[in-house]
């Protein structure tokens, strides 16, 4: 299984960003499909989790982020993706994908750098 990601960038606060993430490989089923970032000398911290459930899906999103991401999932496309809106500096970090497949385990993209000036 591999995970390609992109839309990282450099904007401004206030601005917005999409990344995207679209899974290829051997994949039977996705049962979750996750955005994390890690900022320089801190911990990996989840943005937003999409879940697909037998009648229907699930969202959690980060605290700091609740309200201004939005994560959407395009199932035929194997791709999730993130819309940020209004962010702010503490919003730099390198953004990374996360799959769970239903056969276990999991599998981490590349990481795409967001950078937010102020």
């Amino acid at each position: 299984v591999q995970l390609q990601a992109c839309g990282g960038g450099l904007v401004q606060a206030g601005g917005s960003l999409r990344l995207s993430c679209a899974a290829s490989g051997s994949i039977f089923k996705i049962m979750r499909m996750a955005w994390y970032r890690q900022a320089p000398g801190k911990q990996r911290e989840l943005v937003a989790m999409f879940t697909s459930g037998t009648n229907a899906n699930f969202i959690k999103y980060g605290d700091s982020v609740r309200g201004r991401f939005t994560i959407s999932r395009d199932n035929a496309k194997n791709t999730i993706h993130l819309q940020m809106n209004s962010l702010k500096p503490e919003d730099t970090a390198v953004y990374y994908c996360n799959l769970i497949p239903n056969t276990g385990g999991q599998y981490w993209g590349q990481g795409t750098q967001v950078t937010v000036s102020s």
